[in-house]
C-alpha cells in the first residue's frame, strides 16, 4: 500500500485514522466503565469517608493504566495485522 517514494496511500491513511479513533474511543470507555464500577459506589452511596477516598483514589489510579493498556494494545494490534506481506510465502518485494 505504497506509492512513490514509499509514502503511504490514501486508503493507509484513512485506516490509520479510523484505528486511532477507536483505540481512544474505547479506552476512554473502559475506563469511564471501570472507575464507574469502582468508584460508583462511593459516589452514590453514604459510605464511611475513608472508604470512599479509597474507592475514588483506586478508581483515578486503575482508569488511566487501563486507558494507556487499551490504546496501547488496540494499536500493536492493528500494527501487527497490517505487517503481513500481500502474498504469503514472499519475504521481500524482489522476490
Amino acid at each position: 500500500m505504497t506509492t512513490y517514494g514509499g509514502r503511504p496511500d490514501k486508503a493507509r491513511r484513512d485506516a490509520i485514522t479510523v484505528e486511532i479513533g477507536y483505540a481512544l474511543f474505547s479506552a476512554v470507555f473502559a475506563a469511564a466503565v471501570v472507575f464507574g464500577a469502582v468508584a460508583g459506589p462511593a459516589l452514590l452511596f453514604e459510605l464511611p469517608e475513608m472508604l470512599e477516598k479509597v474507592l475514588i483514589h483506586l478508581g483515578l489510579g486503575i482508569a488511566p493504566v487501563l486507558f494507556a493498556a487499551r490504546v496501547i494494545s488496540v494499536l500493536l494490534r492493528f500494527r501487527r495485522d497490517t505487517s503481513q506481506p500481500s502474498q504469503p510465502g514472499r519475504t521481500n518485494p524482489d522476490s
